[in-house]
């Protein structure tokens, strides 16, 4: 190995790993709301953004002219929606009353601020797919109690409110 390769793969190690220094925390709750995973207890939002920097790194010489947070946003969203079925169940997190899709649609629209045509071609689907997830997902956030505060199924419901 030559100085010149040695030197050339250092500073491209750096480049990297200041990118993550100042976007890996931002890019973990990003994983985490898809995930629907509580912001502490992780592991599968942790796996899933490790793999996505993986692939930004491999990809880090021919991406010199883009915004690396915007292609590992894409790389993590991407990785998501292959293994949706993965996370189909929420486990706690705020969005965990969402389908997996719901969940990617409203993370990129709503907490990231795409527009609606860029997540529609980053994610392969039709401008008011997205627009109908959007509202779905808005709606179902707006409309359901938490799963902790729903009666479980066959319970009785607790009793009104000056009932004796």
């Amino acid at each position: 190995m030559t100085g010149r390769s040695a030197g050339h793969r250092q500073r491209r190690a750096r480049e990297f790993e200041a990118f993550v220094a100042g976007a890996g925390g931002r890019l973990l709750h990003v994983a985490t709301l898809l995930t629907a995973e509580p912001h502490g207890a992780n592991p599968a939002a942790r796996r899933l953004l490790a793999d996505a920097l993986a692939r930004t790194f491999a990809g880090w010489e021919r991406a010199r002219g883009d915004d690396p947070y915007d292609r590992t946003r894409a790389e993590l969203a991407l990785a998501f929606a292959r293994g949706s079925w993965r996370y189909h169940r929420g486990r706690g997190g705020v969005l965990s009353r969402l389908s997996p899709q719901e969940r990617l649609v409203i993370t990129l629209r709503v907490y990231e601020g795409i527009p609606e045509e860029q997540t529609a071609a980053l994610l392969g689907l039709p401008p008011e797919r997205v627009r109908a997830l959007t509202a779905r997902a808005g709606s179902a956030l707006r409309s359901r109690p938490p799963a902790g505060d729903r009666p479980a199924a066959g319970a009785a419901a607790p009793p009104a409110a000056g009932a004796a």
